[in-house]
């Protein structure tokens, strides 16, 4: 999921448990927990390809879930060192409970490994996917059900978070002394997330078994799938595999019915060549063929004046058919080869860089 998402989750964690109510520092630690996984974007300095390698890696892993919130717990110590040298709050300035004025940094820590656990979660329901078993396993796990950007994600938990202020305000308003604390707001935003996640899983189940369940120009589907769009938990884009050609079709889960529209597309699969041999073979190759899994690659021979062959990757779960047409795939790559097949280029996007 994108960062607003991940930190807006952070916070309802902190409301929804009292944690807020524990210990100092407790939504801090726990919105930042939420989001500080995609601190390996670091990679990237380093080389796009290293990036893209990297990237859902690690930091996103069980094994590295403990580590990411131990950096946040060190960050969160730098920060109330600095706070301290400031001073004490004025008298009066604080609201709520009254907590020690030291944090308990164990509990902390605590929280910051749930907050760093949803993340991993969140980026699970995602078509992207996560390899949460590294470095033991390098596997990709995704359940493809929420678009990376999800609009009813953000009305959960704006309104979760931000009514209870509003209440609080109106109660003083009115000369109530007890304000909400916020607590309840942030229980139903993410008993309504998970709602969300149920309704998709079962809309999406229904869309993969009506992809399944008939042929394609005469052919049985090796293996399909089914990914989602924003707010519309009924409509998904469907790609299905067959021996000799990939099919893109959209699905209406509501009926359940494969391709409505009569707009299916048919993607033949590439006959194993030495160009493509030696463009699977270079460090970008195996970096995006390990994350891919409907992989495309297209050879065209280079410009006039310039022996040589250009590749290009993508992957066709992210080339939705109605979301807009792009000069360059989505989350695509390029290779550029010499007549000799020796890589002398690579970038994504389409922007050319020099090999790294």
């Amino acid at each position: 999921m994108e960062p607003l998402t991940h930190f807006l989750t952070g916070a309802c964690i902190s409301r929804a448990a009292g944690l807020n109510r524990k210990t100092l520092l407790a939504t801090t630690t726990c919105v930042l927990a939420a989001e500080a996984a995609d601190v390996d974007v670091l990679w990237s300095f380093k080389s796009r390809i290293e990036g893209f390698a990297h990237h859902r890696g690690i930091t996103h892993s069980f094994i590295g879930a403990p580590f990411v919130a131990a950096f946040v717990i060190g960050f969160v110590y730098l920060l109330w060192l600095l706070k301290r040298r400031r001073g004490p709050e004025p008298a009066g300035a604080a609201t709520g409970p009254v907590l020690p004025r030291t944090p308990r940094w164990g509990l902390l820590y605590g929280f910051a490994l749930i907050a760093a656990l949803s993340h991993i979660l969140l980026d699970f329901t995602n078509n992207y996917g996560v390899r949460p078993f590294e470095p033991f396993l390098y596997k990709w796990y995704s359940w493809d059900i929420v678009f990376i950007f999800e609009p009813l994600l953000y009305v959960f938990f704006l309104a979760g978070l931000a009514l209870p202020a509003l209440f609080a305000l109106i109660n003083e308003e009115i000369g109530v002394r007890r304000r909400p604390r916020g607590q309840v707001g942030a229980i139903i935003a993410l008993v309504l997330m998970v709602a969300l996640w149920g309704v998709r899983d079962y809309q999406h189940r229904r869309a993969v078994a009506a992809l399944d369940a008939r042929l394609y120009h005469g052919a049985e589907p090796l293996r399909v799938s089914a990914f989602p769009y924003y707010l519309n938990p009924f409509k998904w884009y469907g790609v299905v595999e067959t021996e000799k050609f990939y099919e893109r079709v959209m699905v209406d889960s509501l009926v359940p019915e494969v391709d409505p529209a009569a707009r299916s597309e048919t993607r033949y699969k590439r006959e194993e060549t030495p160009v493509i041999e030696a463009a699977k073979d270079t460090r970008l190759g195996r970096v995006y063929l390990d994350w891919a899994q409907y992989p495309v690659l297209e050879v065209e021979p280079t410009e006039a004046g310039q022996k040589g062959y250009m590749v290009r990757f993508y992957d066709l779960r992210f080339e939705y058919p109605d979301l807009g047409r792009r000069r360059d795939h989505t989350l695509g790559a390029h290779l550029r080869l010499d007549q000799n097949l020796h890589e002398v280029g690579e970038w994504f996007g389409s922007r050319p860089r020099k090999p790294d």
